[in-house]
């Protein structure tokens, strides 16, 4: 979406960076097949959703009122006709 700032906050970059780095720790320990390693990873992926909320609480992410609003128009057809 052109012109948008949907996500280029630092509340949405920070939980972002958190997660992949989640993924990327709970990643290596499952293929070491390491069970907590794997579950700490998991951990980290959840403090990510949590730093990112904590983030956007304090007014780092974006303003409620600047989100897009998506309106569609009703749509309107006319009746088919048959012409013999």
């Amino acid at each position: 979406m052109a012109g948008s700032s949907h996500g280029h906050t630092p509340a949405a970059w920070t939980g972002v960076t958190i997660a992949i780095i989640g993924f990327t720790v709970a990643g290596a320990f499952m293929v070491m097949a390491e069970p907590l390693g794997f579950w700490a990873g998991m951990a980290i992926v959840l403090l990510a959703g949590v730093v990112g909320g904590a983030m956007r609480a304090a007014g780092l992410g974006m303003p409620k009122e600047t989100h897009p609003v998506h309106k569609t128009a009703p749509v309107t057809r006319e009746p088919a006709t048959v012409e013999g």
